[in-house]
């Protein structure tokens, strides 16, 4: 480990070294460019959220066949996480989220224009890959542009640009959709991805001069840097950590209810089951929206502050939104009232600022040049719970005649899963920092300035 990247302690990196990245404005304008492309990553995500009603009169599916295309880009996205993190250590964050760049556009277009319901499936996956490219090199770029103890904010207000995103989808490109039509619409939004691919090329770097992170070593002096050796040190090493796979959980258990209702089945919920108009539904969507865009602040600041308050936030996301959503579902009559579906919307915008506490544990517990790697494990975590549970409400939907009741209910049970985890492994992840904040104030008294 190079002199500049010993300034990271068991807690997030609170001690700074000469050699830690100073920040500043050219390293927020540098990083600004790569929170613009995961700001169009996620409108082109989230766009299916405000048109899945649309989707399934032009491809004429029915909810099964409708959450495929979601579940579908889930996969392909939870499937790149570990790849794109290995490809991110080695190739740095430009080449990468060119490529992601370059995909997602594709992938939205190819929507624009699909005739048909496989041509339609295709193009999400192409568009899940460009996706899966963008957030972990922001989480990288971040890292390599600014001091540590900034991590945990800076990663939050990554998530809330890209948050911004998904408002866009919910309140332009669903007033734009039922104004122009799917064509125009779709088509129109996939030449923002045109416009982040010039800023990127003309204008990101992977880190400031001088401040390069030290090469990878392989595994084994007969194994270059891409063999099969280094990649299952990598992800070995990485999943060794308790903080890696308490991140994961806490990914896992705390993004998913907020995704699948943003995603696609929020709209249909409340429209066909609680009874509101279009209208005020998307503006029940934007709500979620704006709440996570104001906890993702308030998190962010309490946890580069306190960072004992990483569990506690967490499990108390968890247990807000089970409460939200069960008195939501076995409300007596046939819809809930509105001040309790806003509470719901709330509380279903701290979701991802909580899943935004997974990474603040796995990052120290690895190594800048890991940081990829163990990255791309946390971010699996909530989009395989994402994809699970898209599959079940479909599945859940078709088999009780739309019953929404029982199909959300599905909820409560990767909850409980997820629940059981962090709380099995945070005892050993506040050991390992603890023992890792000793030995960093020692090298820090060792290293001279």
């Amino acid at each position: 480990m190079s002199r500049r990247d010993r300034g990271r302690n068991g807690y997030g990196g609170a001690v700074t070294l000469p050699g830690d990245p100073p920040g500043g404005r050219r390293a927020v304008l540098v990083w600004g460019v790569g929170v613009a492309v995961y700001f169009v990553a996620v409108i082109f995500r989230t766009s299916l959220g405000v048109a899945g009603l649309d989707a399934a009169d032009r491809f004429h599916v029915n909810a099964s066949a409708l959450s495929t295309f979601s579940i579908l880009q889930l996969l392909v996205y939870a499937g790149m996480q570990i790849p794109v993190g290995l490809m991110v250590d080695r190739l740095g964050t430009k080449k990468v989220l060119t490529l992601g760049v370059v995909l997602y556009t594709l992938g939205q277009l190819g929507f624009a224009l699909s005739p048909s319901y496989g041509m339609a499936l295709g193009s999400r996956a192409l568009l899940g890959s460009g996706d899966a490219m963008t957030f972990i090199s922001v989480l990288r770029l971040g890292a390599r542009w600014f001091p540590a103890r900034r991590g945990p904010l800076i990663g939050q207000i990554a998530a809330l640009c890209g948050m911004a995103g998904n408002l866009v989808s919910t309140i332009f490109l669903s007033r734009t959709l039922h104004g122009l039509g799917w064509t125009e619409t779709f088509v129109g939004s996939s030449l923002a991805g045109v416009v982040v691919l010039v800023l990127l090329l003309l204008f990101l770097k992977d880190h400031p001069e001088g401040y390069e992170p030290a090469p990878a070593r392989p595994a084994h002096p007969a194994a270059g840097a891409g063999g099969t050796a280094f990649i299952r040190r990598q992800i070995a090493d990485s999943w060794r950590e308790p903080g890696t796979r308490l991140g994961m959980w806490v990914h896992f258990t705390t993004q998913f209810p907020a995704m699948v209702f943003l995603l696609l089945w929020g709209m249909p919920f409340l429209v066909e089951d609680q009874g509101l108009s279009r209208g005020t539904a998307g503006e029940m969507l934007t709500l979620v929206v704006l709440s996570n865009m104001s906890v993702g602040l308030a998190y962010g600041q309490i946890i580069a502050r306190h960072h004992a308050a990483r569990a506690p936030l967490a499990l108390g996301t968890v247990a807000a939104t089970a409460v939200l959503w069960a008195a939501t579902l076995v409300y007596p009559g046939d819809h809930a009232p509105m001040w309790l579906l806003i509470v719901l919307c709330v509380v279903l915008g701290a979701c991802g600022p909580a899943s935004m506490i997974g990474f603040d544990f796995a990052r120290p517990a690895n190594p800048p040049e890991r940081q990829g790697t163990a990255s791309g494990i946390v971010n699996m975590g909530g989009f395989i719970a994402s994809m699970t549970t898209l599959l079940a409400v479909g599945v859940l939907l078709d088999a009780t005649g739309d019953d929404y009741r029982i199909a959300f209910s599905s909820v409560f049970v990767l909850q409980a899963l997820g629940v059981t985890q962090i709380v099995r492994l945070k005892a050993r992840t506040t050991r390992r920092e603890r023992e890792r904040l000793v030995a960093s104030r020692v090298e820090a008294v060792h290293v001279p300035a």
